[in-house]
């Protein structure tokens, strides 16, 4: 059986009548008569090659088009709350989420048409239904103006990302370095850094977090441990305790904007295993591993 291949006019015209809910025609030949109008016309770029399906009339169409719309909209809302219902944990309820918030965030979600971003949109939804004043209004115009690809990007980040008691929100490790002293001077050349590259995240991604306000666009230092420092990182499956083996060690470090701490709770996946490998290869000489 011969599948039928659907040219781009084809894929365009499904879709202006998905969202318009009218017919589009190629227009009519041209009247003998109105030859000579129409080249003057072409020549300016206004003469029209296809028209609309003239049954109804424009505001007919127009109404048809916001009808359209209304139902879309109040189909992608109900998927949402759908999914929300499903994620939500079986236990008691301390408080419900701001009115004004919910409000929002209906407003917000009931665009999102494609089921990846559907699945986000119900996870905040139910992590706020849950804990109250987990997503802030700034995430949620973040999350809309998502596109997928920025949203796998995202997903990159939560793969590498982890929670620093110490420094207050979540960070994506990048290395570190010994401070000089009079008997490791010449050890400053040896800075050890990850390969975020290897672990998925290429710089266009780390580029896109920064626009989209996820990482500060910026290296932070962690303060010098010292011999016996302990420096804790909570993943999302896993916990990492760094001891140093000597003194003057620095860590280098990507830090996670507000927004970013709150989105990337979204995802639950594991530590990206590239990056626990080479976290454990490059960190091995100054640091003692205690993973739980």
């Amino acid at each position: 059986m011969q599948l039928k291949v659907s040219t781009i006019s084809d894929n365009l015209s499904f879709i202006i009548k998905k969202k318009l809910g009218t017919e589009v025609h190629r227009s009519e030949p041209i009247q003998p008569l109105l030859k000579q109008e129409n080249k003057i016309a072409d020549r300016h770029g206004v003469a029209p090659k296809y028209t609309f399906d003239m049954s109804d009339s424009l505001q007919q169409r127009a109404q048809k088009r916001q009808r359209l719309a209304l139902l879309r909209k109040q189909q992608n809302i109900e998927s949402i709350m759908a999914l929300a219902l499903e994620y939500c944990p079986q236990t008691s309820a301390e408080q419900e989420p701001d009115p004004d918030w919910v409000e929002r965030f209906i407003s917000l979600a009931e665009d999102s048409s494609n089921k990846k971003m559907q699945k986000l949109w119900a996870k905040i939804m139910m992590g706020e239904t849950t804990k109250p004043g987990t997503f802030s209004y700034k995430s949620l115009l973040t999350l809309k103006q998502m596109t997928q690809k920025e949203a796998s990007s995202l997903q990159l980040c939560s793969s590498l990302s982890a929670r620093s008691p110490i420094d207050n929100g979540s960070l994506i490790l990048l290395g570190y370095y010994k401070k000089p002293s009079l008997f490791s001077f010449l050890r400053l050349q040896n800075k050890s850094h990850l390969n975020l590259s290897k672990a998925g995240l290429n710089f266009p991604d780390i580029l896109t977090l920064i626009d989209i306000d996820i990482i500060y666009g910026q290296e932070i230092e962690s303060a010098e441990l010292k011999f016996g420092d302990e420096y804790k990182l909570n993943f999302k499956n896993i916990e990492l305790t760094l001891k140093a083996k000597t003194s003057g060690l620095v860590l280098n470090y990507y830090k996670l904007t507000q927004t970013g701490n709150e989105l990337t709770q979204l995802s639950n996946t594991s530590i990206n295993n590239q990056f626990k490998q080479q976290l454990e290869s490059i960190f091995a000489r100054d640091f003692e591993f205690s993973w739980k």
